[in-house]
C-alpha cells in the first residue's frame, strides 16, 4: 500500500511539472514598445506599437496612460476597452485557433487646452500570450515596459519693448511703457525681471511703483519678488508704468531682461534700447505780421502789440498762401485810395476866361449901335 501510494505521488508530482512546464514553459525575450514621437504639442496624436517578435495565437495587453493630457483615438490587433487610466486590448481563444498576430497598436491625441509643458509616458504590460499553436504559453510582462514623453504647446519667445512718447530731456521724468509678452509663453515659475544701462558719463533711474505705492529703481533692483515669479501660458502680457530720468545730456544704453531664478539667472529673453538725452527743448522762432493798411488807418493795433505764427505750425504752402494774401489786400487797399483821391470831375476854383471874352462882345456891340444912331 505505501508503495502505491509513493508511485502514485511521483507521478502526479511529474504531471504537475509538465503542465507547470507546458504553462510557463518560456519568457517572450522579444516584446518590445516604441512610440511613434517622444515630444508632442496639443492636438496631435501619438501611437504606442507594441511588437511581440513572433506570432501570437492569444495576448492581453494593456497600456496605461494619463487621461488628463490624452484622448483614446483608435486601436488595432484586438477588442479594446478604454477604462480611462489604460488600454485593454484583448485578442484570441485558447481553446478556438485564430490567425496569428505578431503585434497590437493604440493612438492617442494629446488634449487641445493644454498650454504647459507636461511630462508623461506610456506604462505597457501583458499577459495571456501564447504561440502560434498554443503550445507555449509565455511568462506575463508584469514589471512592465515604461516610455517617457512630453507634450507642449509650440512656444513663442517673450518679446520685450520700452517705449516713449515726450522727448528725452536732461534731468525730466519721462513717462515710458515697459512691457513684455507672448502669444504662448513657456512657462517659468521663478522668472524676474531685471534691467542695466550703459552711458558715457551719466545716471539713468527706471523708476515704477508696486501695488503697495512703493517705488523701485528696476535698474538698482529689479522688478517683483526677490525670488521671482511665475509667467507663462497662452496670451502672456504685463505692462509696467515707468519713468525714466536721465542725468546728464549724451547717450544712454539701457537693456532689459527676463531672467530664470530657479537656473542660475538663464537669460529668457532680453532687449536692448538706445537713448539721447538733450538739453530742454529750445522754443521755436517766430514771424512778426506786419499791419494791414486798415489796421494803420483805424488805429487797430496798439503799438505793443505782436500778432505771430510759429513756423513749425505752418508747411511751406501755407506760408505761401498766407503771402499772396497780404499782397492782395495790400494792392486792393492801394486801389481804394487811388480811386477815392481821383475826382470824376475837375474843380471850379479860379476866374474862367469865357466870361471876359462874352462881355467884351457885348460893349463892342453897344458902341457900335449907340454910335450909329448920334
Amino acid at each position: 500500500m505505501k508503495e502505491k501510494l509513493r508511485i502514485f505521488s511521483i507521478t502526479l508530482f511529474l504531471v504537475m511539472f509538465i503542465f507547470i512546464q507546458d504553462t510557463y514553459a518560456a519568457s517572450l525575450n522579444t516584446f518590445d514598445v516604441q512610440i511613434s514621437k517622444s515630444l508632442v504639442r496639443p492636438g496631435e496624436e501619438v501611437t504606442v506599437q507594441v511588437n511581440f517578435g513572433e506570432a501570437l495565437r492569444a495576448y492581453t495587453v494593456k497600456i496605461a496612460y494619463d487621461d488628463n493630457i490624452f484622448d483614446y483615438v483608435s486601436s488595432e490587433g484586438g477588442t479594446a476597452v478604454n477604462t480611462f487610466d489604460k488600454i485593454i486590448m484583448s485578442y484570441g481563444d485558447t481553446n478556438i485557433p485564430v490567425d496569428a498576430r505578431s503585434s497590437v497598436s493604440v493612438t492617442f491625441r494629446a488634449k487641445s487646452s493644454l498650454t504647459t509643458t507636461n511630462p508623461t509616458n506610456f506604462v505597457v504590460t501583458s499577459d495571456n500570450m501564447k504561440n502560434a499553436d498554443g503550445s507555449v504559453t509565455y511568462d506575463p510582462i508584469t514589471t512592465g515596459f515604461t516610455k517617457d514623453l512630453i507634450v507642449e504647446p509650440e512656444y513663442e519667445d517673450y518679446e520685450i519693448k520700452l517705449t516713449h512718447i515726450d522727448p528725452i530731456e536732461k534731468g525730466k521724468p519721462i513717462d515710458m511703457v515697459l512691457s513684455y509678452s507672448s502669444a504662448m509663453g513657456r512657462p517659468y515659475a521663478h522668472a524676474r525681471l531685471v534691467a542695466e544701462v550703459a552711458t558715457a558719463g551719466g545716471t539713468v533711474q527706471l523708476l515704477g511703483t508696486d501695488e503697495s505705492d512703493s517705488e523701485h529703481d528696476i535698474i538698482q533692483d529689479g522688478w517683483g519678488a526677490e525670488d521671482g515669479y511665475e509667467i507663462g501660458g497662452k496670451g502672456v502680457t504685463q505692462e509696467l508704468y515707468v519713468r525714466a530720468i536721465f542725468s546728464e545730456l549724451g547717450d544712454y544704453t539701457i537693456t532689459l531682461k527676463l531672467i530664470d531664478k530657479e537656473n542660475g539667472n538663464t537669460v529668457i529673453a532680453q532687449r536692448s534700447f538706445p537713448f539721447t538725452a538733450v538739453d530742454e527743448q529750445i522754443q521755436p522762432n517766430y514771424d512778426i505780421v506786419p499791419m494791414s493798411i486798415e489796421e494803420a488807418e483805424n488805429g487797430t493795433q496798439e503799438e505793443s502789440a505782436v500778432r505771430s505764427i510759429p513756423e513749425f505750425n505752418h508747411t511751406e504752402e501755407q506760408v505761401q498762401a498766407r503771402t499772396q494774401t497780404q499782397e492782395s489786400e495790400a494792392s486792393n487797399n492801394m486801389t481804394n485810395e487811388t480811386t477815392q483821391s481821383t475826382p470824376s470831375k475837375l474843380p471850379k476854383t479860379g476866374i474862367n476866361v469865357y466870361i471876359y471874352g462874352v462881355l467884351s462882345l457885348i460893349a463892342l456891340t453897344a458902341g457900335y449901335i449907340y454910335y450909329n444912331k448920334k
